[in-house]
């Protein structure tokens, strides 16, 4: 999501991502996506389409970059990945992207995923230009490996890994969105259970959701349930509502799930001088922060884009996450959070608040800290098993400059504001006052004894 002349959108709270015509997507109030992006895309000489084709908003001026890699470093370096990379590259973990769809045929992923069903009940072919956008993106953060060798295009955080492709809701410009929009929230929230199980049911040791919803599911609460008895750690965005701060009642920016269940890693968004992006939601649920704001990401159309929202920050600890069990297979999902939290850097004052929860996530530090669980009593009494870490970092230089054009990226779906929540908030009042009323009827009619 961004901020600034062309904000990334935020997260809502409905069954759609948010976003606002300046904003990175985010996720809305029921089953919403929730990575907002703000992003501007980079297209290689005779190549490029117009930026705007899949963005709701203006396009900003064209920036010439030294290279997609150069451009990308920052992220990579802010997360110390690059020396993570001597002791893992996340091979033999899938990263399950819960999301719009991932394009199995862009040249950084070429091999690196399996597309998964779609359950989110319209038609649209996965040929469809509009098939797959955020995702996508999503995606080439995690698992990119690059091209032309891997010294050129989107190097993702865990490259060796496999990204499986779980659809469970179309794109904004999805020609087929409006059927969606219109669907039961109970069937929209089931989608996304679906894709939950799916994922544990395929072998995912790791699953990413840049998505969101306004309100809590029992259904996605028990799928969630048995993604943690299978080990599976599961990471989700925190949220583009940063600026709605206090429309969650509590001084906060309304809650977002599954970023606000128990056991998931909720992220936010920090941008490339640690600052708090201010369209990263503001609530309890941040347990860390990575990276959101023009992130560089391979679109589903080949190109190349700036992303913006807590989605790429998401996406990015997924990453770190597939990382970690790569190395360490059976760590218990609690500890990898445990990893991850304890290693941060830029800890706030305190050491927690709930703008980027304990810090921004240090990959190589956290790597460390999972190794002391794996080898410690902390790892359920059980030997965890540890991969020989003999990968090599990939290069980081690229031959071919490139631009990036800017432009805003259309959220999934839009949320489905919070007329339901309103609505149950008034006759759960009603009904406390009857009971009270009730009550004193009683008392008054009651004979003494």
């Amino acid at each position: 999501m961004l901020t600034g002349p062309r904000k990334l959108p935020v997260l809502p709270g409905s069954a759609r991502m948010l976003t606002g015509p300046r904003k990175l997507p985010v996720l809305a109030g029921f089953a919403v996506l929730a990575g907002s992006c703000l992003v501007s895309l980079v297209a290689l000489p005779g190549t490029a389409r117009a930026a705007g084709q899949h963005a709701a908003g203006s396009a900003s001026g064209a920036v010439l970059a030294d290279s997609i890699r150069d451009n990308q470093m920052w992220v990579l370096d802010m997360l110390n990945v690059p020396a993570a990379w001597s002791l893992s590259e996340g091979g033999g973990v899938t990263v399950a992207v819960i999301d719009s769809g991932v394009n199995p045929d862009v040249s950084d992923l070429a091999g690196s995923v399996t597309t998964g069903p779609d359950y989110t009940g319209v038609t649209t072919p996965q040929s469809s230009p509009d098939w797959g956008v955020h995702g996508t993106w999503m995606g080439s953060l995690i698992a990119s490996h690059g091209h032309d060798g891997g010294t050129s295009g989107i190097i993702g955080i865990a490259p060796e890994a496999h990204i499986l492709s779980v659809r469970v809701i179309p794109d904004r410009a999805d020609p087929h969105y409006g059927q969606y929009e219109h669907e039961q929230e109970t069937r929209i929230q089931q989608s996304l259970a679906d894709g939950i199980n799916y994922a544990v049911a395929h072998g995912a040791e790791v699953v990413s959701m840049s998505i969101g919803y306004s309100a809590p599911s029992g259904t996605v609460r028990n799928a969630l349930q048995q993604a943690y008895d299978h080990g599976v750690v599961v990471v989700a965005s925190a949220g583009n509502s940063g600026d709605q701060v206090g429309s969650g009642g509590d001084g906060e920016a309304p809650e977002s799930f599954p970023a606000d269940y128990p056991g998931v890693i909720s992220v936010g968004a920090v941008d490339s001088t640690g600052a708090v992006a201010a369209f990263s939601s503001d609530n309890l649920s941040v347990q860390v922060a990575a990276p959101g704001v023009s992130v560089p990401a391979q679109g589903r159309d080949g190109q190349y884009w700036w992303v913006s929202g807590t989605s790429p920050a998401c996406a990015l600890v997924a990453g770190v996450a597939a990382l970690i069990k790569s190395k360490y297979p059976g760590l218990a999902p609690e500890l990898v959070a445990s990893a991850l939290t304890s290693t941060t850097t830029d800890r706030p004052t305190g050491g927690y608040d709930s703008q980027v929860g304990f810090g921004v996530v240090n990959a190589t530090a956290a790597l460390a800290k999972a190794g002391e669980f794996a080898h410690s009593q902390f790892a359920h009494g059980q030997p965890v098993d540890v991969q020989s870490a003999d990968a090599q970092p990939a290069g980081t230089s690229v031959a071919a400059a490139t631009r990036f054009h800017g432009t805003v990226a259309p959220e999934p779906v839009r949320p489905r504001g919070s007329g339901q929540l309103v609505l149950f908030a008034l006759l759960a009042l009603a009904s406390l006052v009857l009971t009270a009323a009730g009550t004193r009827l009683a008392v008054l009619g009651r004979t003494p004894q």
